[in-house]
């Protein structure tokens, strides 16, 4: 069995973010970037597959981005990934979501994957098309969010358990498919310093859009999703302290809900 598992770099949840003034991207000065926590939880699922099965003979990292990319990539690695490949290039940069999935598709149709994996979403833009994407784009079966995972022992086929609002519902699909992986299904383990040390080791194919057939043409007639602006969220104002006596800062309070927040 060859497991692929999709992975993308993220600004770490702690980073105190600021947009760029013209709007167009974040001011990733000093920011630092780490692996989505979601494709985390990816490439732990695969690795605990291979732990569990003696079939699981290739887990593969394929990552999008610049040179620094190749940081989250090398994580994947020393968690349990086998090799890597990334795509760098600047006219990756610019693919929305759709156009990443198909550019995908193209690279990795013909490569023999029996299970895509990937996070539900990323941190950053808490959005999580790739995966259903990608999956369309190959022609195969798609189970999202999934909470629990079960690959039959012949490899043909897996059952995975999603929640749906007020129910469990329990799917099973014919391998080649790809899933997508919820908080809870694992617990994504750290890096060891000498895995991290043999992760440097570990083959990483480089590609770039020269290396993708008729790229142009690909992503120009596939997405749709464009960013405009970003803006920050607006600033709270400050709060108030209401003093007095109990029943008089009561009825105060009630004044300020009513009149001033509006929410009685």
């Amino acid at each position: 069995m060859k497991i692929l598992v999709l992975l993308k770099q993220v600004p770490d949840s702690t980073t105190n973010i600021k947009i760029l003034p013209d709007g167009s991207d974040i001011d990733r000065t000093g920011v630092k970037m780490v692996l989505n926590p979601f494709a985390e939880f990816a490439i732990e699922t695969a690795v605990q597959l291979r732990e569990k099965r003696s079939d699981v003979e290739q887990i593969t990292g394929i990552i999008a981005g610049s040179a620094k990319a190749a940081e989250a990539l090398r994580t994947a690695l020393a968690i349990g990934a086998d090799d890597g490949i990334h795509l760098q290039d600047e006219a990756f940069e610019s693919l929305d979501e759709l156009q990443s999935a198909a550019v995908c598709a193209a690279l990795v149709k013909d490569a023999g994957y029996d299970l895509i994996i990937r996070g539900k979403q990323e941190i950053d833009l808490d959005s999580g098309q790739v995966g259903p994407a990608l999956a369309e784009a190959l022609d195969i079966p798609h189970v999202g969010a999934i909470t629990k995972l079960d690959v039959a022992e012949d490899g043909k086929s897996l059952t995975a358990n999603r929640r749906i609002e007020g129910a469990d519902e329990v799917v099973e699909v014919q391998l080649p498919a790809l899933i997508t992986i919820e908080k809870g299904l694992v617990e994504a383990r750290y890096p060891s310093l000498p895995n991290l040390m043999k992760a440097k080791k570990k083959p990483v194919r480089a590609v770039t859009s020269a290396d993708i057939p008729g790229f142009a043409d690909l992503v120009g007639t596939v997405g749709g999703t464009k960013m405009h602006t970003l803006e920050p969220p607006p600033a709270r104002p400050p709060g108030k302290v209401v003093d007095g006596e109990p029943a008089e800062a009561a009825k105060e309070l009630v004044r300020l809900l009513r009149e001033e927040a509006k929410v009685l």
